[in-house]
């Protein structure tokens, strides 16, 4: 049972919402534990559930037939999954699922999530408000994959990573970091070694330590910011205490 002095969630969007909306999911979400590699969005099926996670990295993930698996975005505490469900369809052809450090998460049937945002426009417009920030987060990706260094890509993710866990340490494999950057895995391990040399971080099997965020900031330049800056406008906080700035009485504006 939660104490009065301890929040409801660490979940970011379901803590922007007023109390008349959080009380139309709250009776139907249910908190389960969520491991590492598990499927939140299976491709090309009908989503059963909907999950708001309060830690880690969950990856959204285009598979290609000749390509193979590229990440399409990633979200953390401060998202939900399946965002398709509030663009009027029951499934998406990408696949989801926790890529980094699982962790708690409150679920809730996909039926219910959808007749409570049916009861309430304010709900619906915050939750289109995190579709906003998903939008935004894919084109920098697009973009910044097109136009920057891979040492500036890879930057970017791992700032990204910083933003959604506790602490400096992520867990993360080479064949991941791949993925997020369109690199082959030598190039990743190479490009591990430039940042290790720099101070930015360290790096050792499995795992990436974040040793100097703003050397990593200015590697990424402005590949990284912009659709944290949007989230942070229309939502409220995102990245590590360090990291995120006071509210300017904008991050949470009027329904």
């Amino acid at each position: 049972m939660s104490q009065p002095d301890q929040p409801y969630t660490t979940n970011t969007l379901l803590n922007a919402l007023s109390d008349d909306d959080l009380a139309l999911l709250k009776p139907h979400l249910i908190r389960v534990d969520l491991a590492r590699g598990q499927v939140l969005v299976t491709p090309n099926t009908p989503i059963e559930h909907v999950y708001f996670p309060e830690g880690g990295v969950v990856s959204i993930v285009s598979i290609m037939a000749q390509s193979g698996r590229i990440e399409a975005g990633i979200f953390g505490r401060e998202g939900v999954s399946a965002t398709c469900l509030l663009l009027g369809t029951d499934r998406s052809p990408h696949e989801t699922f926790v890529q980094v450090n699982g962790s708690p998460a409150l679920r809730i049937d996909a039926d219910r999530y959808l007749a409570a945002v049916r009861q309430s426009e304010s709900l619906r417009t915050m939750l289109l408000r995190y579709v906003q920030t998903v939008l935004v987060q894919t084109a920098q990706s697009m973009a910044t994959n097109a136009t920057q260094r891979v040492e500036a890509r890879l930057a970017r993710w791992l700032l990204m990573c910083h933003d959604r866990v506790d602490g400096d340490e992520i867990a993360l494999t080479h064949e991941f970091m791949g993925m997020m950057i369109s690199a082959e895995r030598s190039g990743v391990t190479i490009t591990l070694h430039i940042l290790e040399g720099a101070g930015m971080i360290r790096s050792k099997r499995g795992l990436v330590m974040i040793r100097d965020r703003d050397k990593l900031e200015e590697l990424a330049g402005d590949s990284y910011g912009l659709p944290e800056a949007e989230y942070r406008q229309l939502i409220g906080p995102l990245g590590p205490p360090s990291a995120v700035l006071p509210f300017d009485g904008r991050a949470n504006p009027p329904l």
